[in-house]
């Protein structure tokens, strides 16, 4: 396993990390769940991402039986978010309620990454940062985050954070993969530029870039393309299925699967940390782990941005929740 910097945290992250939106029903039950997280310490994976409504706060439960005893060993990230303020609730109340709760559930006395799940563009960045900053000055949090921001937001709030003398965000936690490219556009220079940990989710897009989906094919039984995901349907097209093929072709070409040029390309990124990849099992998982040996080269690259084309801008979006709905 490689091992990279988490940003300028100064913590060291798994090259392929695991994603907590697998744990918990309807998902992967108790058991299923501490064998996948064990086998992912004992493969060299120490970076574990989770969050507050994943499963309706099952997956931090059942993170916390599965690393009970051995939570030292992972750097150990969840997220708030600031949806649905009730009347009366603060940004300051519910972000310390939902770290507190996490904290419980994972049965920790401290996360090392709190991340701001979706953009709350009607709350000023200094009330957001005012209100991090306690739970990282009482050793609650280690570090800060955030998801779904565009670039020119995590970059406001830094600046904000500066003029504040208060912690800002290390990390920046988006959608990336082969077939969304749109942080490339912004998020991922600023990233490079600014030394922040950048953090891919959906890295196979939502199942698609493992070669399961075949072109004029029905999805498979029990994938979330069967399950009616709106995920899989927005990125199953027929242009997509064609950058499929000719990827399939330049995998095959160099003697890999798909599955591999999926991790390959987002770790030949400069500022990516960890790739997040959930796994419904341990075969799922060790198939990822296997997949991250891959490393570009420069002139490979370069070849693939060539056969990839220009980026859409439709992904600089800030989703929120519905969009994964």
């Amino acid at each position: 396993m490689e091992y990279r910097p988490l940003g300028r945290t100064g913590l060291t992250v798994s090259a392929v990390g695991l994603g907590g939106n697998v744990f918990g029903p309807p998902r992967q039950a108790l058991a299923s769940s501490i064998a996948t997280v064990h086998r992912a310490l004992a493969l060299g994976v120490n970076f574990i991402d989770t969050a507050y409504i994943y499963n309706e706060g099952r997956s931090e439960e059942y993170l916390g039986k599965a690393l009970a005893g051995r939570r030292h060993e992972v750097i150990l990230a969840s997220k708030c978010h600031l949806m649905n303020l009730a009347a009366g609730e603060s940004v300051a109340g519910r972000i310390r309620s939902h770290c507190e709760t996490s904290l419980r559930r994972l049965d920790t006395d401290y996360l090392d990454l709190l991340q701001l799940h979706f953009a709350a563009p009607q709350v000023p960045a200094a009330e957001i940062l005012d209100a991090f900053a306690p739970l990282v000055r009482e050793g609650k949090v280690r570090h800060i985050g955030q998801c779904n921001y565009a670039a020119w937001r995590h970059a406001q709030t830094n600046a904000e954070a500066d003029r504040l003398d208060l912690p800002g965000f290390a990390t920046a936690q988006h959608q990336c993969s082969l077939l969304v490219r749109g942080a490339q556009l912004e998020l991922l220079p600023f990233c490079t530029a600014n030394d922040i940990g950048f953090l891919p989710y959906f890295p196979l897009a939502a199942g698609l870039l493992t070669g399961k989906y075949q072109p004029g094919t029905a999805p498979p039984p029990g994938s979330r393309g069967a399950a009616g995901s709106p995920t899989v349907s927005r990125l199953r097209t027929p242009q997509a299925e064609r950058t499929l093929s000719a990827l399939t072709d330049f995998a095959a070409a160099r003697g890999h699967g798909l599955l591999e040029l999926a991790f390959a390309w987002l770790l030949a990124q400069p500022a990516v940390s960890s790739v997040i990849a959930g796994a419904m099992n341990t075969a799922q998982l060790e198939s990822n782990i296997a997949a991250g040996q891959w490393r570009l080269g420069t002139d490979e690259v370069a070849e693939l941005d060539t056969l990839l084309g220009p980026v859409s801008p439709h992904w600089q979006s800030e989703p929120d929740l519905t969009y994964f709905r």
